[in-house]
This record gives structure tokens, sequence and C-alpha cells, in this order.
């Protein structure tokens, strides 16, 4: 039985990341709870969604992060028709930057 996504624990796990007050802590933190291989995938899927916002195609995209199409359009979907998280952390990057 798959749980959802909002229980305690979860909320535990968000707020002691919004804890983390630099890159340094965010590494050690990450570093201690996910495999390399999670971090770099959500990096990647990161980096998609900042191509996809400014416009990229999904060649060029595919071209500079080595993802897959699959993993592009994964990506589109949530921008377009997901909680809008990547469309909220987009959007503050934008203003930061």
């Amino acid at each position: 039985m798959v749980k959802p996504l909002h229980t305690e624990a979860t909320e535990n796990l968000f707020r002691s990341i919004l804890a983390l007050k630099s890159i340094d802590e965010c590494y050690a933190f990450f570093e201690d709870v996910c495999t390399i291989k999670e971090v770099q995938d959500m990096s990647q899927r990161l980096e998609v969604a900042k191509l996809l916002h400014e416009g990229k195609s999904y060649v060029q995209i595919s071209e500079k992060t080595g993802a897959s199409t699959a993993t592009i359009g994964r990506v589109n979907k949530c921008l377009h028709y997901g909680a809008g998280g990547y469309r909220t952390l987009l959007e503050k990057s934008d203003r930061e930057g």
C-alpha cells in the first residue's frame, strides 16, 4: 500500500530541510539522506525545469543535461499540471537572480 505524501514524517523532513542555513549544511544532509545518484537525478530534473521555463527545446535540454526525452516530458507535465512546486521555485529564483 502506498502511503500518502502528506504525513507527519514528511512534514518533519520538509521542516528540517527548511531549517538548513547554508549550502554546506545542505550538502551534508543530502549526502547522508540520499544516494549520490538520487541527488544528481533531482538536480537534473530541476535543471530541466529551468530550461523548459526558459523555452528551450527538448533536444537542447537533452544535449545540455543528458536527460532523456521521457524525463523531460515528465518534468514538463509537472510544470503544466503538477502541484506548482517547480514553478514556485523557478519564480523565486527569477526574483532573486
